[in-house]
């Protein structure tokens, strides 16, 4: 059984290695390398820039929150100082509510803007692949329309 197994496998019985590629390719053109080139240098350009745009974008996310946390930082601290001078006797109640309020509302401002950012990033990034994926499917139709006439 083994001997069959491996027979099957035997490159000097399988019929496909024996066809005529010649005969199978007759009446077709070459594919012209300028061409294949020419598209993957595009395809290559279009990666670089939307790696670029990715990086960027990535920069001026990180800048961003770093801004963030130094404005929180910084209102962190001019808190301290306020509650140093007015004393911790008897501290009112609505003052830290508020500025827990104010806060929160910031976190989630400076969230939504993070993300707003990213998402824009990722979109730019996206489109640069996109359409030159487009332009790919409309070079590959106009070479395959050149093999045809």
């Amino acid at each position: 059984m083994a001997k069959k197994a491996a027979s099957a496998f035997d490159p000097m019985n399988a019929s496909f290695l024996k066809a005529d590629v010649t005969k199978m390719f007759r009446g077709y053109e070459a594919l012209d390398m300028k061409e294949i080139a020419e598209a993957y240098r595009k395809n290559l350009e279009a990666l670089t820039t939307a790696n670029k745009t990715a990086v960027e974008g990535m920069q001026a996310i990180c800048k961003r929150q770093s801004e963030i946390l130094k404005d929180a930082m910084d209102e962190a601290n001019a808190a301290l100082q306020d509650l140093q001078t007015k004393g911790f006797v008897s501290p009112d109640a609505s003052a830290q509510i508020d500025t827990l309020k104010s806060a929160i509302d910031a976190m989630v401002d400076n969230s939504r803007e993070i993300l707003e950012m990213m998402a824009k990033s990722q979109a730019e990034a996206f489109d640069v692949v996109n359409e030159r994926f487009a332009e790919s499917l409309d070079e590959l139709k106009a070479a395959l329309a050149k093999l045809k006439a």
